[in-house]
């Protein structure tokens, strides 16, 4: 960072003394690349023009030296004073300047009229780091010039730039969505051959999208993304899939939380939609909405403000979906809930059914504690046959037994604590034994 800090000192001075009528004092110092900065690995790695590396420590230096922009102008202001082209912004807790678009469009092209246009296109056209969203301008009120919003490197690369790791966005009124992850393989998922062969075309969007679109030059004629509708009983395993498509694939899979995306004011929904896929749009995650039907369900005839402002959203989340370049998994219990304006969308729909004996009988086996007895009067297959559940019914009946077999210091998981578990099952989906 010591080598971008001096870059960014000197030519913030060339452009201070072309403004004030000064000759410049110092030497442009020679860049050398330290490849234990992370900074620099990151600068390496993605092989950043010399504007790019300014722009970064521009936008990363009051994170390191609060003091160096204040220093600077005082060297130029020493009784103070305001100086509108060099741009930025005092904040509430922070006490020295925070750079704005402005800060940047004068540290890259100084007070030259023809430079200033030319970096403002090259910043919302050319730029790496503003294309791939991590610096952007924070927005302005009406009127104001677009530059004069704080510049601001992203979260999870202010903490890559010092600790040399991303830091994962939190759940939050900002950041509607979590971080879902899981231990298990896919031999651990079992659903019949249709669906696995589903979802095997999913795994074949994620390996060669990337060559499809730039290789054989397909991103012309074929729009960004990949949407697929989940569509099935509770339990039988859309939130596993798409949590192990994430684990297999390397990529971060954000279960979408809808009661803080839905508002009940106007525009407030959009808005978090919004918030969220402006986040994810550069980076390579899968976004899951869990029980899409609060959002993406059917659109209503309008017969009030209510219904034209709800339609309005559907609309509004059509638009986005269709746009984002990654891929998004919408889960529902039942497909007819889905308006069809997102089901013509998608290019895959894939049901996934209450398992069949069969499947049931593997589930058993598999989530059954290894090493552990089981009562000779316990017989898997009557199990499978008898009892109509799915998979997440099983795992929820097998820990009840466990816990009793444990309270109970049995030696071995019994029949009756079994039964208990399924009695249990049934009463919560309001079925009989």
């Amino acid at each position: 960072m010591k080598n971008i800090k001096e870059l960014l000192r000197y030519q913030l001075e060339i452009q201070m003394d072309k403004l004030f009528g000064s000759e410049t004092k110092s030497n442009e110092p020679e860049y050398e690349s330290d490849k234990h900065s992370f900074v620099e690995a990151f600068i390496i790695e993605n092989k950043l023009p010399h504007v790019e590396i300014l722009l970064l420590g521009l936008a990363l230096i009051p994170h390191i030296h609060p003091e160096f922009l204040t220093s600077l102008i005082s060297n130029y202001l020493p009784n103070g004073g305001e100086l509108p082209e060099f741009g930025g912004v005092k904040s509430k807790n922070h006490r020295g300047i925070l750079p704005t678009g402005e800060t940047a469009q004068f540290l890259v092209a100084g007070n030259d009229l023809d430079n200033r246009i030319s970096f403002y296109n090259y910043l919302h056209n050319q730029s790496y780091l503003y294309q791939k969203g991590i610096i952007k301008i924070e927005s302005v009120p009406y009127g104001e010039p677009k530059l004069s919003g704080l510049l601001i490197l992203e979260d999870e690369y202010i903490e890559k730039f010092l600790t040399g790791k991303i830091l994962k966005p939190q759940l939050s009124s900002i950041f509607p969505a979590q971080l879902i992850e899981t231990e298990l393989d896919w031999e651990d998922l079992v659903l019949n051959a249709t669906t696995i062969n589903h979802i095997k075309e999913i795994e074949t969007w994620l390996k060669f999208n990337d060559i499809l679109l730039h290789e054989w030059d397909m991103k012309a004629k074929i729009k960004p993304g990949f949407r697929v509708m989940f569509y099935g009983a509770p339990g039988t395993g859309k939130t596993l899939t798409a949590s192990l498509l994430g684990k297999y694939t390397q990529r971060d899979v954000y279960r979408i939380d809808l009661s803080m995306v839905i508002s009940k004011y106007i525009g407030e929904t959009e808005k978090n939609l919004s918030s969220l896929f402006d986040k994810a749009a550069d980076k390579d995650w899968i976004l899951f909405f869990d029980e899409a039907d609060a959002v993406f369900g059917k659109r209503t005839n309008v017969r009030d403000a209510h219904d034209k402002y709800a339609n309005q959203e559907v609309s509004y989340l059509l638009q986005r979906i269709e746009n984002h370049p990654g891929l998004v998994i919408l889960a529902s219990n039942f497909k007819a809930n889905i308006d069809t304006a997102f089901t013509r969308r998608f290019q895959s729909i894939i049901e996934f059914e209450v398992p069949s004996y069969a499947e049931r009988l593997q589930l058993w086996e598999n989530n059954l504690p290894k090493g552990i007895k089981i009562a000779e009067d316990v017989n898997l297959n009557e199990l499978s046959k008898k009892y109509d559940i799915t998979g997440a019914n099983i795992v929820n009946i097998i820990q009840y037994a466990c816990l009793k077999t444990l309270e109970s210091e049995n030696e071995s998981i019994n029949l009756h604590h079994l039964l208990q578990g399924i009695k249990k099952e049934y009463a919560k989906e309001g079925k009989m034994m």
